[in-house]
């Protein structure tokens, strides 16, 4: 099997787009497809509690796992730019020093997440009849969390030169192979909540063996050396500088999805689960949100490594454009399907009056959820990463708390909650287009100069 790179500063902007795009669009929704199914066989075969305590633990797993997975975004940036400069020797050590950082990334993230979730659990006010199964649960995952940073490194490494199609087809196996492990697990050993999180590290263990057995007997660029992985100060310092940023926007606004996790867990197990569901069904907006996302990244990024500014702002317009229409599409569909969708989880009335609710609240609002994320990623791309982290720390992390604690103290309601994400979505995307227009994003005169 060889690796399907792709040299995205010349050709047609749309085919390069799409054609990368695509690939990691079937591949997140397969990953979608398969969270889906953990939750749905908890919700049907084990627990109204234990979907709650799998759904109770995502923004906190998002919160330790997104400083790390920041540094490997701008570890993709570094890659991605040296690609489109042609700089081989560069390429070749920006690849080793990621995985060095990756492999201490690992290790440390375990021993965290293994010692300090549960008390986090606590502070959340998780409700006593959830505690367990979350805590169980969340300790399964952070013992294995090295198998997601490892996938989520090779996978960004080969994406950085345009390979997306390798990282589908691992995706695609561990998918099927989650699936079928969460049925065996729930179904047949009775193992619950252990069972589904004992699936997906398995899964996921196996998407990294196949990642890697890739990059080591890859003849291209990013073929991987075991003797050569170690840390190369300057490149690292690059990697940290573009992806701390990307980790701390990843990571503040978990928190504060951490915070408003805390006050939707005040209204109890069915609010937690009606909501979980729901964001579950969400997460299928983020397909071509991510996809498209990811693709501006590494199209930004290569094409400025080769000073290509008009293609990278006909390639913005169009994945803006393209990614916001996807989403809100989507965004209808959910509005008026919210029932029967939310009902795929649990059939308890009460779940699935809250997933309605949250549903009706954010889905039409889907597209400016879009316009924010895409264009974070194209700064990412133009190595502004600092940007969208301030962003997102000022209006996802702090408005969004203060518009809960402020909107709770005046009127006792969980749609207090719910507003709180599409208003914060709808400043954050004006932020970002006034940005766009006002500023020389991509550092052009600067170039123009130097080159002068």
């Amino acid at each position: 099997m060889g690796t399907h790179t792709q040299l995205m500063t010349t050709g047609s902007i749309k085919k390069n787009l799409i054609g990368f795009a695509i690939p990691i669009f079937f591949g997140n929704l397969l990953q979608q497809l398969y969270q889906t199914i953990d939750s749905v066989v908890v919700g049907n075969f084990v627990s109204k509690e234990g979907l709650a305590a799998i759904s109770s633990i995502t923004s906190l797993t998002m919160l330790l796992t997104g400083l790390f997975q920041g540094i490997f975004i701008g570890a993709g940036v570094v890659i991605s730019r040296f690609y489109g400069e042609g700089d081989e020797v560069s390429v070749e050590k920006a690849v080793h020093t990621t995985i060095a950082l990756a492999l201490i990334s690992s290790l440390i993230l375990t021993i965290f997440g293994y010692r300090y979730a549960p008390i986090i659990l606590s502070w959340m006010k998780t409700p006593p009849d959830v505690f367990v199964d979350a805590e169980t649960y969340i300790r399964i995952i952070f013992a294995g969390i090295s198998t997601l940073i490892l996938y989520n490194t090779a996978s960004g490494i080969l994406q950085a030169v345009g390979d997306s199609k390798n990282p589908l087809k691992f995706l695609a196996v561990s998918a099927v192979l989650n699936v079928v492990l969460d049925l065996l697990f729930v179904l047949k050993f009775n193992l619950g909540v252990t069972g589904v999180a004992y699936a997906t590290i398995i899964a996921q263990a196996v998407s990294v063996f196949l990642s890697f057995r890739l990059l080591f007997t890859t003849k291209e660029l990013i073929r991987v050396d075991i003797k050569k992985i170690r840390i190369h100060r300057s490149l690292a310092g690059e990697t940290l500088r573009l992806g701390i940023p990307s980790g701390v926007q990843n990571s503040v606004t978990s928190l504060a999805n951490v915070i408003l996790q805390y006050s939707i867990n005040l209204f109890g197990a069915s609010a937690i689960a009606g909501n979980g569901a729901f964001m579950r069904i969400q997460g299928f907006v983020f397909i071509p949100i991510t996809a498209f996302a990811l693709a501006l990244t590494t199209f930004t990024s290569q094409n400025i490594g080769a000073r290509e500014y008009d293609r990278v702002r006909q390639g913005a317009r169009f994945g803006i454009v393209f990614a916001i229409l996807m989403a809100e599409a989507i965004g209808v569909l959910m509005f008026f399907g919210a029932a029967p969708l939310v009902s795929l989880f649990s059939r308890d009335p009460e779940v699935i009056f809250y997933g309605v609710q949250k549903a009706r609240i954010g889905s039409l609002f889907f597209f400016a959820l879009a316009l924010s994320h895409v264009m974070a990623g194209l700064y990412r791309g133009a190595g502004k990463s600092v940007v969208p982290m301030l962003v997102m720390l000022a209006v996802w992390c702090v408005f969004r708390i203060i518009f809960i604690q402020v909107g709770l103290a005046i009127y006792y309601d969980i749609r207090v909650v719910f507003w709180a994400y599409p208003v914060t979505w709808s400043i954050s995307g004006m932020i970002f287009t006034i940005y766009y227009f006002k500023v020389d994003w991509m550092n052009q005169k600067s170039h123009v100069r130097a080159a002068a």
